[in-house]
């Protein structure tokens, strides 16, 4: 398996060290702080520990405080409920004391029952599309220092967007996005690990839809973004070793916050899964902006 999925797979496999009580190692990707799709994919991995026989089908989380990339994190669980059909887990994720993250999670047996979905848009295929890696490599003089190694190191991801990307000029466009997912690598056939890499991907690009309509990128060093919450649904069976059309939306920017929503379809147009996510989108002077010390506990 490519090294770099197979470190993020042992990212996400957590150690137990006590009845509802895992521990998970944090991952330094070149951001400020811990990725929050890594945060998402631990404590979905802490819960899915303590259910048998029943699939996530649904995660509701807020990110608290910044996580630290040097230190490990604690993830508590409480069983909340098993009932006839459905269980339901919170988790509190932890680091120096203090929590940086609560989630619940709702788990169901496999049932049948009526169906329908949203039409897949009609946009292009991965074939021939670049992926996001070589674009930036291709305008790292337009990338700030401290940004280059996040955008331009190897991912255990392809990312391959419909739409072009510039991040030399960004132009106020339709607040609108379309990208190719797919892992680098073929996986095992694993629902839980499947879903928990999707999980860990669904934080990605979705809240940069809602900076679109204005202009604005987090590379360019003018706007503080950080995600304050995130959901997202399962629909069905996610393999994400396959391609995967992430198409993204925000109806709404408003009072220093942005709504950014998605959908993600199969090559031959199932439904699999729903995001959304609101996130800090502060508008700042990047002559006058230095970023805060890295701090257990900071708020955002």
């Amino acid at each position: 398996m490519h090294p770099v999925l197979e470190n993020l797979i042992g990212l996400l496999r957590l150690e137990q060290i006590e009845d509802n009580i895992f521990r998970g190692d944090s991952r330094d990707i070149g951001s400020p702080q811990v990725f929050g799709g890594q945060v998402l994919g631990q404590a979905l991995s802490a819960a899915q520990n303590t259910v048998d026989g029943r699939v996530a089908h649904s995660l509701h989380a807020y990110f608290l405080r910044r996580g630290d990339v040097n230190s490990p994190i604690i993830y508590e669980v409480d069983r909340a409920r098993d009932g006839g059909s459905f269980s339901n887990r919170r988790v509190v994720a932890i680091q120096h004391g203090r929590p940086i993250l609560n989630l619940a999670a709702s788990f169901q047996d496999p049932e049948e029952g009526l169906v329908h979905q949203a039409e897949m848009p009609d946009v292009p295929g991965p074939d021939g599309l670049k992926d996001l890696t070589d674009v930036a490599k291709d305008m790292l003089r337009h990338i700030p220092s401290v940004m280059r190694r996040f955008m331009t190191d190897k991912r255990p991801f392809e990312f391959r967007h419909v739409e072009p990307v510039n991040f030399e000029t960004p132009e106020k466009l339709p607040p609108k996005k379309h990208v190719w997912i797919r892992a680098v690598d073929t996986l095992p056939d694993n629902p839980v690990l499947h879903q928990n890499l999707l999980t860990y991907v669904s934080d990605y690009e979705l809240l940069g839809t809602a900076m679109l309509p204005h202009g604005l990128s987090f590379t360019r060093g003018s706007v503080i973004m950080a995600s304050l919450d995130h959901a997202l649904w399962f629909h069905g069976e996610v393999k994400i070793d396959e391609w995967l059309l992430y198409a993204m939306d925000s109806p709404n920017s408003s009072g220093a916050r942005g709504l950014a929503r998605g959908q993600l379809f199969t090559e031959d147009g199932r439904l699999v899964a729903s995001t959304s996510q609101e996130g800090l989108m502060r508008v700042i002077d990047p002559d006058e902006w230095r970023p805060p010390r890295s701090k257990p506990g900071t708020q955002k």
